[in-house]
């Protein structure tokens, strides 16, 4: 919206103006919302069931005019984000958020619930949408999976240390998570297994359940759980996510658990480039 100088005369407009231009921020923050919440949930899409997802996260290089034209991919350059790969939404006539959401359930599922992308922005201009979502280049070196596992054991007992909300669920401070070289391990070979599958899911192609992995591999605990994730490129971004989302972040808090292995694997031809796994467990 173009800004114009005035005199007393137009103060009246010139709040109406911004009235209505806070109102479109508001429906453009409330269908983020609505998205990462549809994502944080399993949903059918294409006759398949999809995995619980981190949130993507708001970028402001993200957010083009609707009415821009040219190349898409030149856009994001100028803007300077580094992007690997991008999808762009547009919709013409829902009226506020909850209408974009359904049109987007409905005719875009796939690209929503995509877990290479991470990062997204959102652009309103009346009953006009566009959504951009994103993965962008891998940033600085990691280590190797086990110094990387560590890093991220490290997190979540920073994360462990103080009392939480995970969506509907109140968790109280609780005791710190050891490594276990045994779940590392598990960890790593299903980061692997995904990395070189291109696939994003809890089931190995195999079928087999985090469970039965961390059986096979002679893990004797009781009780395991899995966190996994895509297109992150540091454990603090990987644990971040899982924090912003109620299932992952219950994991997390988790008091029953009390051992964890966890490691990440690299493929440039696969759709997100990088995935983490990480398993908890309770002898």
């Amino acid at each position: 919206m173009a800004v114009r100088s005035c005199v007393a005369g137009c103060a009246a407009l010139s709040l109406v103006l911004l009235g209505t231009a806070a109102v479109g921020a508001t429906e453009e923050a409330q269908l983020l919302e609505a998205i990462n919440a549809y994502r944080s949930e399993v949903q059918r899409c294409a006759g398949q069931a999809s995995e619980e997802l981190p949130p993507l996260a708001a970028d402001p290089r993200l957010v083009l005019p609707i009415a821009a034209g040219g190349e898409l991919q030149q856009a994001l350059s100028a803007a300077g984000y580094p992007m690997v790969n991008v999808q762009a939404i547009s919709l013409s006539g829902p009226r506020d958020a909850p209408a974009a959401l359904k049109v987007l359930q409905e005719s875009f599922c796939q690209v929503l619930l995509d877990p290479q992308f991470v990062d997204v922005g959102v652009s309103r201009l009346e009953r006009d949408w566009r959504i951009v979502l994103a993965r962008p280049l891998l940033g600085g070196r990691l280590g190797d999976w086990q110094a990387e596992g560590q890093k991220l054991l490290e997190q979540v007992n920073a994360v462990r240390a103080q009392p939480r909300q995970c969506g509907a669920q109140s968790f109280a401070a609780t005791t710190p998570l050891v490594w276990n070289a045994t779940l590392g391990a598990v960890a790593e070979s299903h980061s692997r297994a995904m990395a070189n599958g291109n696939f994003f899911a809890h089931r190995d192609r195999d079928g087999r359940t985090p469970g039965d992995r961390a059986e096979l591999a002679g893990y004797s605990g009781q009780r395991v759980g899995e966190n996994i994730a895509a297109g992150l490129d540091a454990a603090r971004k990987v644990v971040d996510g899982w924090l912003a989302s109620p299932g992952h972040c219950a994991n997390l808090m988790n008091p029953q658990f009390s051992e964890l292995g966890a490691a990440y694997a690299v493929d440039p031809k696969s759709d997100a480039g990088i995935y983490w796994t990480t398993l908890f467990g309770a002898p």
